[in-house]
């Protein structure tokens, strides 16, 4: 699906979270960002996902890491996401797909026999210097948080 690998420059990406603050790749130059791109805010899948992040937060920050999600969802569907679940991490709105499309997790998928456009559930590790530490596509909802941080 995405033709971004390891070693790539991360896209130079802009985006505005669910209180319309801006984002970009720069303003994490010396951390290590983890981009997670997921379907839909507050569906079981996604919502385990950013939960499993939220919970270790805390060894993300401890290791220098910043966390950013991503998906096409409208800034108050983000909002309301977040806040439910008290979330400490932006989440970006990218209703125009432009992260979502620069980053090329945007594609044909097929569920119950059909088949339609949507995001490929995919995180990105970006290193302090903006290339890509790692890519994955097979996420574990549940227990994604031990998959970056090994």
């Amino acid at each position: 699906m995405t033709t971004l690998k390891k070693g790539d420059k991360a896209p130079d990406f802009f985006g505005v979270d669910q209180d319309g603050k801006p984002h970009q790749l720069e303003d994490y130059k010396g951390k290590k960002l983890v981009v997670f791109f997921y379907p839909k805010a507050s569906t079981p899948g996604c919502t385990a996902e950013a939960c499993d992040l939220r919970d270790n937060f805390e060894r993300f920050k401890a290791n220098n890491y910043a966390l950013l999600g991503v998906s096409a969802d409208s800034a108050k569907a983000q909002a309301k996401f977040k806040d439910k679940y008290e979330f400490p991490f932006p989440l970006l709105a990218d209703e125009e797909k432009e992260v979502i499309q620069a980053f090329g997790v945007w594609g044909p998928k097929k569920f119950m026999g059909k088949e339609y456009d949507g995001i490929h559930r995919t995180t990105f590790v970006i290193d302090e210097n903006g290339i890509i530490d790692e890519v994955i596509e097979n996420v574990k909802t549940k227990e994604h948080a031990s998959q970056i941080l090994k």
